[in-house]
């Protein structure tokens, strides 16, 4: 327990609610300021604001003539207007490089990627094709670099399987695929649209850490069909069965010549990862490395005819552009509903992932994007590839990581990619036939590895036990069960950590600095002394009625605990029990309900509460209830030191 000692500086002011430092006190003490009373629709109108509006998206507008107005709308909408009437040949120069650079690493990871959605391969490569394009228009980040992802392609066509077999009816799979890429839309640009972005906050760091590390190890099982050349394979995505599945196949199932490829071209794949990481200048070797992996084993296995000896290849890749789908989506009947539901999970996802990457470039690029102009451009740019033969699309971490480094300069470079792959639709297509199933399968293996970050879990479970359980929570959710389990989990425990935190707030006694006016936590600072007769309580949150009796119970438990620690002490007993409400930011009637409880029971007990530095909100409703007039004004100070001089006069004159 910390000591009990008097103040040792009287003639100075106490600080606890601005600084460290003590400051000279005056002769008289200040009052606590009732703030004047608020007209209830000005305040509902800025607590409104604040919620949807706290950027002030419109300031811009004022005193700009209409004209001007006009523009700055147009602008707001399509930043292409912003940023292109700047736009010149040096930049140009950066995003012609990064564009071809991504556009090689995009081509045979999309190829992949409809794979893992179970689409045929041309989808992936139509998903880079119109989106981008589209995203260029509306999109604010310069870096991101749109097109499949891996975790969103399984995640859809996990969710797609269970309710349409691809096999037995492909034609109601691809439909449904395109209802759902549909509805993925509207869900990220009504996000956007409403402001109601905060909402994607609620998927914690820690959570989205472990759902994209089970995904990632998953997404790498997934691939052991296609690298061991395994012809039937499980269609569930647990760990449990895709092992099952691979080891039972062993002896009759794997082809070797499949594997020589797959294992060939990973370890080039990683090796040239390893030398993009040692010299940053040659960040090209990891992202041509695909392409030239693609291009050296599909001339090997044309030239052996490798696919007579089991080695599955591509087959036919259809050429052209993508052909309309809008009359392919669902706008009733019962497969509507399923539309709605896989592409408002895959839309939430893809949107977490595209607007946490363009943030994180942003930041290293000290510029500010706006969340909800993003949510809109990609719910738009889906929207739009639903209608166009694509599927969910979004930002791509390696593609982005890529397109930053070779010096993207704006999202010119995503139109280069779309030019890329128009022209890989109209005339390089047949030339994948003989691109072995292998080196898709080593290549989105190469892409999913970042995506298991060991660092970040290590530091996770450092700082924060809790949020290590959210974490690993998502992680065996997804490679034990399902991927669409794990994202359950993962949101659960995360809603869970928020409740628990506004339910179960802290509390803590406050001792004396030594020297100072200055009153802080007993546990962080040992050395601080405590004031006898006085108890002093922090309440480290704002008081609702989800944690009011939590925060009356709690402060009688300290109150109980230090009466028996003082008692078997010899020392004076607990006369004041002072609250520092510093932060508490508001409080309900529920919380000023468990105030009066605790004023009335303390009132028994011939102990006299007092509240210190309440905040505007909470000094006001306290007044308004009159719960103010009941504990009486002169039990209301601006600081601790203030509450302790005036509760105990003696000491501010000992040193």
């Amino acid at each position: 327990m910390a000591s009990r000692a008097h103040p040792v500086d009287g003639d100075v002011s106490p600080a606890t609610d601005g600084g460290d430092l003590p400051i000279k006190s005056s002769p008289q003490r200040h009052k606590v300021g009732v703030p004047p009373k608020q007209n209830m629709f000005h305040d509902f109108m800025y607590t409104f604001k604040e919620t949807f509006f706290h950027d002030d998206p419109l300031r811009h507008f004022k005193d700009q003539p209409k004209s001007k107005q006009f523009m700055l709308g147009l602008q707001s909408v399509f930043p292409v207007f912003d940023w292109g009437r700047s736009y010149n040949l040096k930049k140009f120069r950066g995003d012609l490089i990064a564009g071809l650079t991504i556009a090689s690493l995009c081509i045979p990871q999309d190829i992949g990627y409809a794979k893992l959605a179970n689409l045929d391969p041309k989808y992936g490569l139509y998903s880079s094709f119109v989106p981008p394009l589209v995203y260029a228009c509306m999109g604010s980040s310069r870096d991101i670099a749109i097109g499949p992802v891996a975790v969103v392609s399984l995640l859809l066509g996990t969710l797609l399987r269970a309710e349409v077999d691809p096999v037995t009816n492909p034609d109601e799979y691809l439909r449904l695929a395109f209802t759902a890429t549909f509805f993925a839309g509207v869900t990220e640009a009504a996000l956007g649209f409403f402001r109601l972005g905060f909402l994607i906050d609620f998927l914690s760091h820690a959570a989205v850490v472990g759902f994209m590390g089970g995904a990632a190890i998953t997404i790498a099982l997934q691939q052991l069909k296609g690298f061991l050349g395994i012809k039937k394979f499980t269609k569930k995505t647990d760990i449990v069965a895709v092992l099952d599945s691979v080891f039972s196949a062993a002896h009759h199932g794997w082809n070797w010549q499949t594997i020589l490829i797959g294992a060939s071209f990973l370890t080039f794949l990683l090796t040239s990862k390893l030398i993009g990481k040692k010299n940053k200048k040659l960040f090209w070797v990891p992202a041509v490395a695909p392409l030239i992996s693609v291009i050296i084993s599909t001339f090997f296995v044309y030239i052996t005819r490798a696919d007579k000896q089991g080695v599955q290849i591509v087959k036919h890749l259809d050429k052209g552009i993508n052909p309309s789908s809008f009359d392919q989506i669902y706008f009733s009947g019962d497969n509507l509903a399923k539309g709605i539901r896989i592409g408002v999970v895959a839309g939430m996802v893809a949107l977490t992932e595209a607007v946490a990457i363009g943030r994180t470039f942003a930041a290293m690029k000290d510029y500010q994007i706006d969340g909800n102009k993003e949510m809109v451009a990609l719910g738009v740019m889906n929207v739009v590839g639903s209608m166009s033969s694509c599927y969910v699309a979004t930002g791509s971490f390696s593609r982005s990581a890529v397109n930053f480094m070779a010096g993207c300069q704006t999202a010119v470079s995503n139109i280069i990619m779309s030019i890329v792959v128009l022209l890989t639709l109209l005339f390089l297509t047949p030339l994948f036939k003989y691109t072995p199933n292998a080196i898709l399968a080593a290549i989105i293996i190469n892409a999913v590895i970042p995506l298991i970050d060991i660092q970040a879990a290590i530091l996770i479970f450092k700082v924060d036990k809790l949020d290590f359980i959210a974490c690993m929570g998502a992680f065996f959710g997804v490679i034990f069960v399902s991927v669409e389990i794990g994202l359950l989990i993962a949101v659960s425990i995360s809603f869970a950590k928020i409740l628990l935190q506004v339910t179960r707030p802290r509390t803590a006694v406050l001792g004396n600095i030594p020297r100072t006016s200055v009153y802080r936590n007993i546990q962080q600072y040992p050395e601080a002394t405590m004031v006898p007769g006085v108890l002093t309580i922090r309440v480290d949150s704002a008081i609702y009625f989800s944690n009011s009796n939590y925060v009356r119970e709690r402060i009688q438990r300290w109150l109980l605990e230090e009466e028996e620690k003082v008692k078997a002490a010899s020392l004076p007993r607990i006369q004041f029990l002072i609250i520092e409400m510093s932060p508490v930011t508001d409080i309900d009637t529920s919380g000023i309900h468990a105030l009066e409880d605790l004023y009335k029971s303390l009132q028994k007990r011939d102990i006299q509460l007092v509240l210190a530095n309440p905040g505007p909100l909470v000094i006001g409703k306290l007044h308004l209830s009159h719960f103010a007039d009941m504990l009486g004004h002169d039990h209301i100070f601006l600081t601790v030191a203030d509450a302790v001089e005036a509760c105990c006069p003696k000491l501010s004159d000992e040193v």
